[in-house]
């Protein structure tokens, strides 16, 4: 396989915030907002930071992992990364994710692909220290409306399950099982469908947990680039975190700190991402119930169940069982550079923002704060499409137009009757600027009269031009059909399409082969929405 790579700016898009915008290109706005501008210059200063700070026991860390990893088929680079994370002079590159059923929408994969591509361009230009690319699954998400569904060929399947609570405690059941069969009966006759259904089918049995699941899964695509998938469900990783755990159930200090940022953030004109809550810390029961923590009184209520504590117990019950607190959007960030010696996190425009309203906290418990780099996108060009991109041709650019835009520059540009009505407007102008001087040297009264006639006029003639492009339009059907299909192919219900399609039938296309494409075309620090045509 073969592609053609574009590059073009994000602004030019018309599909990122201003406060991404703004976040790349430096804007004075957003400096006090987060500590390192996101490239390559900043990686030494990070690294140093996080030596000052870090007081976590690698060992502990490795530990968990080899113990999380046992299960599975070893990888060599992934049990040599693990074994790497032992050395104090060793850092991670960080993205994070739930664990959307078969690895949902396609940015996921992107995300991945982009620590794996900076972990191995920091470790060619900076010997002295070793990177390794880290997945951290966020497994206790309850949104299972957003985790559970899959698009395909522009169709929702959705996982029609009766479970509730943290999606990655819950389990494949038959309903999942027919969602499989589902999609291997559409992809299956691909090229490569059977081989990445099987896939598939062996870490999605009947019985895993979904970040079990998951695990494997992702494990088979890119343990041989050396990802490590880090589950922090687990009480040994929590247990770094009990300190601030039970600072924030006495004291409720994050919400305080980052509404003070929120507040900032509004000032400057910049939409708020994330809000706290006075806990931002969730219960997390066996049965998977992931559920708020009040405290009314003197006591702590976890909402939905008769299950309260007093301060003692609750600390009991901390210090006994970490694994069943679970941070919300707030803390996560907080518990995650906790847990490793991370000194990068490459994250979706959403997430740059929420983290952006995060640096007091981090601040606050002493905790070494992250270069914020933007996730990679792609948008991939099948070589059907590329012939039809050129055949029309339209530019690179031009198909992030909506399209209605394109199809009235197409008419405009090649049909061979004259469509425009500049003409007429430019003539009407000019005969109402005559008028109004005539009627100025007779009475001026008469003046607004021939304004709000020129208006009227002019509004008319809009209106006719439109509907001779609208005839013109339909005049050519089959041209504009060809670029309705392109719009939708591209950009599936007029949304970027790594936000929509999955992998699942791009690797039964083209295989391991479109991995390693997109691993190849990933930048590392280079900030740009990049565009694979297949040539």
């Amino acid at each position: 396989m073969s592609f053609q790579k574009h590059s073009i700016s994000y602004d030019q898009t018309g599909y990122f915030s201003s406060i991404v915008s703004d976040y790349l290109n430096g804007d004075e706005k957003l400096r006090c907002f987060y500590e390192y501008f996101p490239s390559e210059t900043s990686v030494e200063a990070a690294i140093l930071r996080k030596k000052e700070l870090e007081n976590r026991n690698r060992a502990h860390l490795a530990e968990a992992l080899l113990t999380q990893y046992a299960s599975l088929e070893a990888a060599d680079k992934v049990q040599e990364n693990i074994q790497l994370l032992l050395d104090a002079n060793t850092f991670t590159i960080t993205t994070a994710h739930q664990p959307n059923i078969f690895t949902g929408p396609l940015y996921f994969i992107y995300k991945i692909l982009h620590v794996i591509k900076l972990a191995e361009y920091c470790n060619h230009k900076y010997s002295q220290y070793k990177f390794v690319p880290v997945y951290y699954m966020g497994s206790e998400d309850a949104d299972l409306d957003e985790l559970g569904h899959i698009y395909l060929n522009n169709e929702k399947l959705a996982w029609q399950t009766s479970q509730s609570g943290a999606v990655g405690r819950m389990i494949v059941d038959e309903q999942l099982l027919h969602l499989v069969q589902r999609i291997e009966a559409e992809i299956g006759v691909l090229p490569h469908g059977q081989e990445i259904m099987d896939t598939v089918k062996k870490y999605y049995q009947k019985g895993t947990s979904i970040q079990q699941a998951t695990l494997g899964f992702v494990h088979h695509l890119f343990g041989r680039y050396g990802l490590i998938v880090v589950i922090p469900d687990n009480a040994q990783l929590k247990a770094a975190a009990i300190d601030i755990f039970k600072d924030e159930l006495l004291h409720q200090r994050s919400s305080e700190i980052v509404e003070k940022t929120i507040q900032q953030l509004s000032e400057a004109g910049y939409k708020v991402q994330a809000h706290g809550r006075d806990i931002n810390l969730f219960y997390l029961m066996d049965n998977g119930a992931r559920l708020r923590i009040e405290k009314r009184n003197d006591k702590w209520h976890v909402l939905d169940t008769d299950i309260s504590f007093t301060e003692a117990s609750l600390m009991q019950e901390l210090e006994k069982h970490p694994e069943r607190f679970s941070p919300n959007v707030i803390l996560r960030g907080l518990f995650q550079e906790m847990i490793l010696p991370n000194i990068i996190f490459v994250g979706g425009g959403g997430e740059l923002a929420y983290w952006l309203e995060l640096k007091a906290i981090f601040q606050h418990y002493g905790v070494a704060y992250p270069i914020l780099i933007l996730r990679n996108s792609f948008l991939i060009v099948n070589g059907k499409y590329a012939q039809q991109r050129e055949k029309l041709q339209f530019t690179i650019q031009d198909l992030f137009k909506n399209a209605q835009q394109l199809q009235n520059e197409w008419v405009l540009r090649n049909s061979a009757k004259k469509l425009s009505v500049d003409d007429s407007i430019a003539a009407i102008d000019t005969l109402f600027e005559k008028l109004s001087h005539q009627v100025a040297t007779v009475d001026t009264t008469l003046k607004a009269h021939i304004e709000a006639l020129h208006k009227q006029s002019e509004k008319k003639i809009i209106e006719v031009g439109k509907k001779i492009l609208r005839a013109e339009k339909r005049n050519q059907a089959n041209a504009m059909q060809q670029i309705a299909q392109l719009k939708q192919a591209l950009f599936p219900n007029n949304n970027l399409q790594e936000r929509i399609d999955n992998i699942l039938p791009y690797y039964a296309v083209w295989g391991a082969d479109f991995i390693d494409t997109l691993y190849q075309y990933s930048n590392p620090f280079e900030q740009a929405f990049v565009v694979l045509e297949e040539a």
